[in-house]
C-alpha cells in the first residue's frame, strides 16, 4: 500500500469513521464539517477530523469552542500535517488554542515489522489487569515524562473495567521496580491498533526495553486480528520505530482549548 493510500485508510478508519475512545458516556458524532468526540471529564474530548477551507474554517472553529464551552469541557483539536486549510494551526492559535509538541504519525504493517526483540536480561513484562498494575504504569509515566498521571489512572482503570478487549497495558519490571510501560488501544472493526504511552525511566534507557515493548504489543495486536499499528512518535522514539519498519506519514500536533473559568 503506497503512502497516499495508507494515509487515506487511516483517515477513513480512525478519524472520519472514529468510534468512541473510552468507556462510559463518550460519544462520537458528525457535526457538519467535523467529527468530534465528547466525553465528560476526565474523559477525552476532541475534534478528530475536519473538512474545512479558508472560507469555512473560522466559523467551524468557533462552533466547536461554543459546543465544548457550553459543557464546561477542555478539548483537543487533533491537527495533522495534511489537514486543510494549510494555515489551520495558525487559526487555532488565534482562537485561543495552545499547541502541544509536534509528533510524527507512523504506521507499521505488522507482517513487515522486525519483531524479534525481547526484554533485556533481568527485565520481565507483566500484563496490567488491575488497580495495582495501573499504579505501576502511572509511576513509570510520571518518572519517564515528568507529568502528572492522575488522568491516566482514571482512564486506564475505567477502560479495563468497561472494555478490557479494547486496551492492553504492559509494565516492565526489573525485580519489583517498574522501569518501563506502554499501552495499546484496539479499535474493533478496523485494521489498526494504536500504541500509546511507551516510556522508560531515564536510568533504564538505551537497553532495548522500548523496542521490546513495541514488539510485544505488535504480536498481541496480530493475535487479535489487527494488521497495522499506528504511533504518534516523539523525536526520541521515531528512529527506533523506523528501524523496526514503521513508515512516517505526516505530522500531528495537539491543539488544546481550555474554557475560561465559569464558562
Amino acid at each position: 500500500m503506497d503512502h497516499a493510500a495508507l494515509l487515506a485508510l487511516f483517515d477513513r478508519d480512525l478519524r472520519e469513521g472514529a468510534r468512541p475512545d473510552g468507556p462510559g458516556d463518550a460519544r462520537v458524532e458528525r457535526a457538519g464539517a467535523v467529527v468530534r468526540q465528547t466525553a465528560a471529564a476526565p474523559g477525552y474530548s476532541c475534534v478528530l477530523w475536519s473538512d474545512l477551507d479558508e472560507d469555512t474554517a473560522d466559523a467551524v472553529i468557533a462552533e466547536q469552542i461554543a459546543h465544548y464551552t457550553r459543557l464546561g469541557l477542555k478539548f483537543e483539536w487533533k491537527l495533522y500535517g495534511h489537514d486543510r486549510p494549510a494555515d489551520l494551526g495558525q487559526r487555532l492559535r488565534a482562537a485561543g488554542f495552545a499547541p502541544g509538541p509536534q509528533e510524527t504519525l507512523m504506521i507499521g504493517r505488522i507482517s513487515e515489522l522486525t519483531l524479534d526483540a525481547g526484554p533485556p536480561r533481568g527485565v520481565r513484562f507483566v500484563p496490567v489487569t488491575d488497580a495495582r498494575g495501573v499504579e505501576l504504569v502511572a509511576a513509570v509515566h510520571e518518572k519517564a515524562f515528568g507529568e502528572d498521571s492522575s488522568w491516566l489512572r482514571g482512564e486506564l482503570l475505567a477502560r479495563l473495567a468497561a472494555g478490557p478487549d479494547t486496551v492492553v497495558a504492559v509494565v516492565a519490571l526489573a525485580g519489583d521496580e517498574p522501569v518501563s510501560a506502554g499501552r495499546m488501544e484496539l479499535v474493533p472493526g478496523t485494521r489498526f491498533a494504536g500504541l500509546w504511552g511507551g516510556g522508560t525511566v531515564e536510568a533504564w534507557r538505551g537497553r532495548g526495553i522500548y523496542r521490546a515493548l513495541v514488539a510485544h504489543r505488535a504480536r498481541t495486536a496480530a493475535a487479535r486480528g489487527h494488521d497495522h499499528l499506528r504511533v504518534d512518535a516523539s523525536d526520541r522514539s521515531r528512529p527506533i520505530l523506523e528501524r523496526l519498519g514503521f513508515t512516517p506519514l505526516t505530522s500531528t500536533t495537539p491543539y488544546v482549548y481550555t474554557p475560561c473559568s465559569g464558562g
